[in-house]
């Protein structure tokens, strides 16, 4: 998840000053449509698609793991917090020895979001 953030933000840090320079280029009437699309194109769209391959390569890790059922794991960054590693489906930080159910109400309420 951190690379997805790193490289949105690096993608943002050359589309500014490219829109910048381009601003003088550029008729008003037409700045804020290239800013919209340029902003879609360069950050937002491949920030939502690296988002949706990293949601792809984890569903099996997330969905069907004993760490996704333990308390020291969070979904969001597919990660042990306990070990800070992260959890893959032929190796589990802890073997399983440190694993700590989650209650059943918080584990639908994390599931859901």
């Amino acid at each position: 998840m951190g690379k997805i953030i790193y490289w949105t933000i690096i993608r943002t840090a050359v589309t500014i000053p490219a829109l910048w320079i381009l601003m003088s280029y550029v008729q008003f009437q037409y700045w804020w449509f290239i800013v919209l699309l340029l902003v879609y194109l360069v950050i937002l769209h491949p920030a939502i698609m690296q988002y949706k391959e990293f949601e792809r390569d984890n569903k099996d890790i997330i969905e069907s793991t004993l760490c996704s059922s333990c308390k020291n794991f969070d979904r969001s960054a597919v990660l042990c917090i306990k070990y800070d590693q992260h959890p893959s489906l032929e190796n589990l930080p802890c073997e399983g020895t440190d694993w700590e159910p989650v209650s059943k109400l918080n584990y639908e309420e994390e599931k859901q979001n």
